[in-house]
């Protein structure tokens, strides 16, 4: 049953940095917007930020 935990940790670890990797890029498209004078957030970001939670869950529901 090791392995299955092992192999689960090593799961939830890539999905954090998953995560974290899709928040960064959603922050580099704000900045971006706000550089060209958005009125509005860019819908890219809007899918990356969902994105990022949906990994997130993942990684979560992978944690009980």
């Amino acid at each position: 049953m090791s392995n299955h935990s092992d192999r689960l940790d090593d799961i939830r670890g890539r999905l954090d940095g998953i995560a974290e990797e899709l928040a960064e890029l959603a922050i580099d498209v704000l900045r971006q917007a706000i550089d060209e004078g958005a009125a509005k957030r860019p819908a890219e970001e809007r899918q990356l930020t969902q994105a990022r939670r949906a990994v997130e869950k993942a990684a979560r529901l992978l944690d009980r």
